[in-house]
């Protein structure tokens, strides 16, 4: 039996608190700013702030890393095609812990603990700019996306807040 999570009645109460004060102020589904941010799943960035962005402005995708997977794929098909986004913004950055492992030593413990081996990538990064790079071109080159040429790489730095620039 799995252990039970004692986080849901606080956040669950949480809620409640903010459903209280709650305005809906009707914006569109359609993200104003025509953008898409993907960057990692780490709880220690807060996209929103650290970009000045607003609720309505960007759709925000997150994954372990931020790297471009088939879903991250799937997710900006639906963003450009439906919703209107015309550009990406895309950011790794330092501390990740997908810097901390490689696929196959991770999924040889994973095998060892479950006797069941994952058949997906796990996304072990080596250089940041580099998987950056990687996570770019492979934007661009899905030919099904109108906007794929669009798109802008960043490493976020949790020391200092700042993005800089790969190109």
């Amino acid at each position: 039996m799995s252990p039970v999570n004692d986080f849901g009645d606080e956040l669950v109460e949480n809620n409640r608190r903010y459903a209280a004060g709650f305005v809906n102020y009707g914006l569109p589904t359609e993200p104003s700013r025509r953008l898409a941010v993907l960057t990692c799943m780490d709880s220690r960035i807060d996209v929103f702030a650290a970009l000045g962005l607003h609720l309505g402005e960007a759709h925000v995708l997150r994954n372990a890393g931020g790297i471009v997977t088939d879903d991250v794929l799937r997710s900006l098909l639906l963003s450009q095609y439906l919703l209107g986004t015309d550009s990406v913004m895309l950011i790794h950055h330092t501390g990740c812990g997908l810097l901390r492992f490689r696929d196959d030593e991770l999924a040889d413990a994973v095998e060892r603990d479950t006797g069941v081996r994952p058949q997906m990538p796990l996304g072990a990064i080596t250089n940041l700019d580099d998987s950056v790079r990687t996570s770019m071109a492979r934007i661009r080159d899905a030919g099904f996306l109108p906007h794929g040429d669009a798109v802008r790489g960043f490493v976020y730095e949790l020391e200092t807040g700042r993005l800089r620039e790969v190109v």
